[in-house]
């Protein structure tokens, strides 16, 4: 008898517990997150246009940013820049903004954005990102990776868990690969962070697409031999999906420009709408 009043009270305990994970999380809020290198960092010119929040998207701080008011782990609402503290306009921006105006009223989208200028892949990669955290001496980049602990890999991680209190992580968005250009195996580096990822958040890949953007293709660039390289990682990854840079306007060789990054935004959105089922105009 008193084993079966104390196996009573666990199954108790823990149906408590249960209940009170689900209610603190919130099936409509949308979680993403937003890794990869300069492009995904955001380089655009920031423009009053870009600063309107709205209360439905609503942005993770990575990292503590005195000049910005914001403390890491606290959410805000999106405005740029939404990865490092003197970053400037990304497409996380616009892909946010595109979601909340196709999105049911109900539903609200949160972004965590961990990104590093001029980095390999392979520094999201928690087994070797060691490796890499210094592959610039210069001052700039180890500023950018200190920023992060060292290890970005796990302080996107971090973040990831601590917004699955508040709602449901519904995919992952990456820029990255001028870094990598020319590097055929770059789709498996890809592929090894991304299973990482689903592991480490007992995440489901059927529920969870990766989105990766396509380099520059303006006529001066540094890195469209990267695209068909790009365009390999749905073959390695079944639930990956590819975004066009075909039209996006640049400032440079490398780096798109604001009207650049807010029609790529757009098209991460666009494509994960589809993927969730929402038809869009």
């Amino acid at each position: 008898m008193k084993i079966f009043r104390t196996t009573k009270f666990i199954l108790l305990i823990g149906f408590i517990l249960v209940t009170i994970k689900l209610h603190a999380q919130d099936s409509n809020f949308y979680i993403f997150l937003c890794f990869g290198q300069s492009n995904m960092e955001g380089q655009g010119a920031i423009e009053p246009v870009d600063t309107i929040a709205n209360s439905r998207f609503k942005l993770l701080e990575a990292m503590d940013c005195p000049n910005l008011n914001r403390e890491m782990g606290k959410w805000y609402n999106a405005t740029p820049p939404t990865c490092q503290c003197d970053t400037k306009l990304s497409p996380a921006d616009y892909f946010g903004k595109t979601m909340i105006e196709n999105l049911p009223d109900s539903i609200s989208v949160g972004i965590i954005n961990v990104a590093i200028g001029g980095c390999d892949i392979r520094l999201f990669d928690k087994d070797v990102y060691k490796h890499y955290a210094l592959t610039y001496k210069e001052d700039w980049f180890k500023s950018k990776v200190a920023g992060y602990g060292w290890n970005p890999y796990k302080r996107l991680i971090d973040m990831a868990k601590l917004a699955q209190k508040k709602g449901v992580v519904k995919g992952i968005l990456l820029h990255q690969g001028e870094t990598n250009t020319g590097q055929i195996q770059w789709p498996f580096y890809v592929q090894k962070i991304y299973n990482d990822m689903l592991e480490d958040l007992s995440l489901e890949a059927d529920s969870v697409p990766i989105l990766a953007g396509e380099m520059l293709q303006t006529e001066v660039n540094c890195c469209d031999a990267m695209i068909p390289i790009v365009n390999i990682l749905p073959e390695v990854i079944p639930n990956a999906y590819i975004i066009s840079s075909k039209g996006c306007t640049a400032q440079d060789n490398a780096h798109f420009d604001s009207e650049g990054y807010r029609l790529l935004g757009s098209r991460y959105a666009y494509k994960m709408l589809e993927i969730l089922g929402y038809q869009v105009p």
